[in-house]
């Protein structure tokens, strides 16, 4: 099944977006730092892994903050994909709309997060949700943590909560990531106690792969610091499993790849 016109349509615009913000600001001989005394210092001791490369520092560093500015707006690009894919949007539980949670499941969620820092026990997502599923009836509610989801999307029968990460997660981010949907996850069972509630953090490749989408969610969860201990496989969709469970369609990673392939043709032409 191919996607239909109206998302490939709006695909193509936001890879436009993303396209029309770059160029102006890609670095040549008239932005190019010509004065970068510390970058200098620290990466003379790589100089031998830079030859190959043969940029000198000012034009690296000058590459590199483009580069940054890219990923910037390839975070924004994935999340505007996954709205346009899904018919799901951005929502925030903040201020004035946090929401609750029991008391009792918070306290359970404090003790989820310090067994699986200690290493007590392993990441277990059917253990997890049983164990705030089982204590909401007749307990006292208090605030949850404020939380975003990057693409909610709500049915009659399901929540389905994804937050994105478009780049590697510093060391340590595990456990907040984690913390975080745990009180996510029991704040929308408690709002909706008849709808299953499902909260993942999607990927939208997989960096240590050789091929564009494919992946290995093993050696991937080696690749990222620390989530290993604390997130079950099934609470991470990466690479091409996210797209294909964004659009509900097989092979949807390589017709969005190709959409963008398209639309970067038509606009060098």
């Amino acid at each position: 099944m191919s996607l239909d016109q109206d998302k490939i349509i709006r695909i193509e615009e936001e890879a436009k977006k993303i396209i029309a913000s770059r160029p102006e600001s890609f670095p040549d001989e008239t932005t190019m730092i010509r004065n970068a005394p510390f970058h200098t210092e620290f990466l003379s001791c790589f100089k031998d892994r830079l030859k190959p490369l043969k940029l000198g520092i000012p034009q690296l560093v000058a590459l590199a903050s483009w580069l940054h500015g890219l990923n910037t707006s390839l975070g924004s690009g994935f999340e505007n994909f996954a709205h346009i894919l899904s018919g799901g949007y951005k929502r925030s539980f903040t201020g004035h709309f946090v929401l609750k949670v029991g008391q009792t499941q918070a306290a359970r969620i404090e003790q989820i997060i310090r067994d699986l820092k200690s290493g007590n026990v392993s990441p277990d997502l059917k253990r997890e949700n049983n164990a705030l599923l089982s204590c909401i009836a007749n307990n006292k509610e208090i605030d949850s943590l404020a939380f975003t989801v990057d693409n909610y999307l709500e049915s009659k029968y399901e929540i389905d909560a994804i937050e994105l990460k478009s780049v590697r997660p510093n060391s340590g981010e595990g456990r907040g990531e984690k913390q975080k949907i745990l009180y996510g996850k029991a704040a929308l069972m408690l709002l909706h106690r008849k709808k299953e509630i499902k909260f993942m953090i999607g990927f939208p490749f997989d960096p240590t792969s050789d091929s564009p989408t494919k992946y290995n969610k093993e050696r991937f969860f080696n690749y990222l610091i620390e989530f290993k201990k604390f997130f079950d496989m099934n609470e991470i969709l990466i690479g091409s499993e996210l797209w294909d469970h964004l659009s509900g369609e097989e092979n949807t990673m390589d017709k969005v790849l190709e959409i963008i392939r398209k639309t970067v043709k038509k606009i060098q032409h």
